[in-house]
């Protein structure tokens, strides 16, 4: 996994939303092909919870919005991502704000095992 990226998921996971959105924005800014719009969904999900954490509604809603939409293509998984656990727990989500609702705690990104390491081929 690209070393940005790993920064990202670690900043995303310990519940640092704005640092995770400044090291994959950086990645994402010189990033030139299919992968922009994986990045772009993990910023969206990364912005949505630093808005719902300040009070920030709409923020957040438009951002799980987004960060849906754009994650949707690169389902099950992507770069060692689980993307629909993403994916799923984004919806859980949009749904808790749109009834104004909260979830006990905020997802974590899950990466896939190496089905290579398993023994799996």
């Amino acid at each position: 996994m690209e070393t940005g990226l790993e920064q990202g998921i670690a900043h995303f996971n310990a519940r640092r939303f704005f640092e995770c959105h400044d090291v994959l924005e950086d990645v994402w800014l010189e990033e030139p092909g299919h992968r922009k719009h994986f990045l772009q969904a993990i910023i969206h999900f990364a912005v949505a919870f630093y808005h719902d954490g300040r009070g920030n509604r709409m923020g957040a809603l438009r951002q799980l919005r987004k960060g849906i939409a754009k994650l949707a293509p690169y389902l099950p998984s992507y770069e060692e991502v689980d993307t629909s656990r993403l994916f799923d727990e984004g919806l859980r989500w949009l749904a808790a704000v749109e009834q104004e609702t909260h979830l006990p705690e905020y997802p974590t990104i899950h990466l896939v095992p190496d089905l290579e390491e398993l023994g799996v081929e």
